[in-house]
C-alpha cells in the first residue's frame, strides 16, 4: 500500500518531534535552511531528491516542511515514495510554524537565499529601465525588455543565468568557503 502524507499542524508536529522522535525532512534548498530552519530538522532539498539518500530509521515517523507549504503539497508523490512507514507534512510550513510562536533557528549572517537574491536584483534593474527609459531615453526600454526576457527564459529552461551571477558574488561565496 502505498505511503500517503497526512497534515499536521505546528503544536502536533512539535510534540511528535519531542515526545515520538519523528524526525523533521526540511526539503528547501542549502541556502534557504542555512537562513532559517527549525532546530532538529534535517536538510533534504528537493533538488537533489532523486540522489538522496535518506538515513532515517524505518520505525520513525516522518515530517516534511518547506517554507510555506506549497513545496510539500506539489511534491507529495515523490516524498510519499521514499519513505516505508507513516509520513506527514508540516502544514504551512516553516511559516505557520513561526506564527504559532514556535522558535527558528535563524543565522542572520547568512546570504539571503539565491531566489530572493534574483527578484531584487531583477526588479532593481526593470524599475531602473523604466524609470531611465521615462526620465533620459527611451533606448533604457531596453534593460527592462532584456531582464524580463531573461526571467521568461529562466521559467521556460529553468536555467537561471542571474542566479548564476549572483552565485560568484563575493557575500555568496564567503558561505562556499
Amino acid at each position: 500500500m502505498p505511503t500517503t502524507l497526512t497534515s499536521l499542524a505546528p503544536a502536533e508536529v512539535r510534540a511528535r518531534m519531542t515526545g515520538r522522535g519523528a524526525v523533521l525532512v526540511d526539503i528547501r534548498e542549502a541556502d534557504e535552511f542555512a537562513r532559517s530552519h527549525i532546530a532538529g530538522a534535517v536538510s533534504q532539498p528537493l533538488s537533489g531528491w532523486e540522489q538522496a539518500h535518506l538515513a532515517i530509521d524505518p520505525a520513525a515517523e516522518v515530517i516534511f516542511t518547506c517554507r510555506s507549504g506549497m513545496r510539500t503539497a506539489g511534491a507529495c508523490d515523490r516524498l510519499a515514495a521514499r519513505v516505508t512507514g507513516e509520513a506527514f507534512v508540516l502544514e504551512g510550513g516553516l511559516d505557520s510554524w513561526q506564527r504559532a510562536g514556535f522558535p527558528v533557528a535563524t543565522d542572520r549572517s547568512a546570504p539571503l537565499e539565491i531566489m530572493r537574491q534574483v527578484q531584487i536584483a531583477a526588479g532593481m534593474l526593470i524599475l531602473i529601465g523604466a524609470l531611465l527609459g521615462t526620465l533620459v531615453a527611451p533606448v533604457w526600454f531596453g534593460l527592462s525588455a532584456f531582464v524580463g526576457a531573461g526571467l521568461l527564459f529562466a521559467g521556460l529552461s529553468g536555467f537561471c543565468g542571474m542566479a548564476r551571477l549572483l552565485m560568484l558574488a563575493p557575500w555568496n561565496r564567503q558561505r562556499a568557503a
